[in-house]
């Protein structure tokens, strides 16, 4: 998709996920005017590299200009003293400082972040949370993961972990009161709430309850359908949820949480889940409100385009 109006002044996000990735080119205004995708070379760096400059140089070449700042959207998190990257979805990225290379190979500037910071930046700015102080967004899909924006502005951290919630330990005596096992994590440690809350975490918990191997939306129908081990994994999926958000109310106390990922499609969450919260809440505080995102899968790339904007400025 062109635009020939496209304005000079234009900014490139790239959202890398474990299956495409998607390059979106913004406007002053921050609307997309330009989309391409390709397949992520997930195990070959130097292909994953070519794959991005391709994306990059062909947006140049159809919106006929060059040297657009990029922001990329990076599965995992970057270690802050040898600029290496950790990333379990794009194997090939692990161990490489991704910033460093496609900056010396694209010749403009780049900046990095975490997808999910991105998804959270995009949906606070013309989204789900645009004009509330503060938000934070919270991925639900293979894993769990999430940022905060305060002020429209994205809230990284020491470490640029912010948001990573997903690697919280879910309480012992929560899983003991659901008979459901202590998991290891990819990330080393143990009991990490992702592991529970995803979209995968609700199929391990249907598939613990002795139901079949399904996946969360096959388990939403079954649950629509009167389906007792469906609905009893809902239930109990829903629980370790609205322990999850609840902690994030007490430490950063959000005016607006935007779900994303799989299950941010769940109708029924945003029905059930503001209860699920506040059993998980003292008396006084107010659970936010809980939205579906505005932007849907094209609010990673366009949350790296506007964290190329901000840092561009800065």
């Amino acid at each position: 998709m062109t635009d020939p109006n496209a304005s000079a002044q234009t900014w490139y996000g790239l959202d890398i996920g474990g299956t495409k990735i998607e390059l979106v080119a913004c406007d002053q205004a921050m609307e997309v005017r330009y989309r391409r995708r390709v397949a992520t070379p997930t195990q070959d760096y130097e292909a994953f590299l070519q794959a991005v400059a391709d994306l990059v140089l062909a947006a140049d070449a159809d919106l006929g200009h060059a040297g657009a700042a990029v922001g990329l959207g990076v599965p995992g998190v970057v270690d802050r003293d040898s600029g290496r990257q950790l990333s379990s979805n794009v194997p090939a990225l692990t161990g490489q400082r991704i910033e460093q290379d496609l900056r010396a190979r694209l010749q403009r500037p780049l900046f990095l972040g975490n997808d999910c910071q991105c998804f959270a930046l995009s949906e606070a700015h013309g989204g789900a949370a645009a004009g509330y102080p503060s938000m934070f967004g919270a991925i639900l899909g293979t894993g769990a993961g999430g940022g905060y924006c305060l002020d429209g502005r994205l809230i990284a951290g020491h470490n640029g972990i912010a948001g990573e919630w997903g690697h919280w330990s879910a309480p012992a005596a929560l899983l003991q009161r659901h008979s459901l096992p202590l998991l290891d994590c990819a990330c080393g440690l143990r009991g990490c709430m992702e592991r529970y809350v995803s979209g995968s975490g609700l199929a391990l918990i249907h598939h613990q309850l002795g139901g079949d191997t399904i996946d969360a939306s096959a388990i939403a129908v079954r649950a629509q359908q009167g389906e007792i081990t469906a609905l009893r994994a809902l239930d109990i999926h829903r629980d370790l949820l609205g322990y999850g958000l609840a902690g994030l109310v007490l430490a950063l106390d959000p005016h607006v949480i935007v779900l994303g990922g799989g299950l941010s499609k769940l109708e029924l969450l945003y029905r059930d889940l503001p209860a699920a919260v506040a059993a998980h809440l003292f008396r006084g505080p107010r659970v936010p409100p809980i939205l579906p995102p505005a932007f849907g899968d094209a609010g990673g790339a366009r949350g790296a385009a506007l964290l190329a904007r901000q840092r561009s400025a800065s």
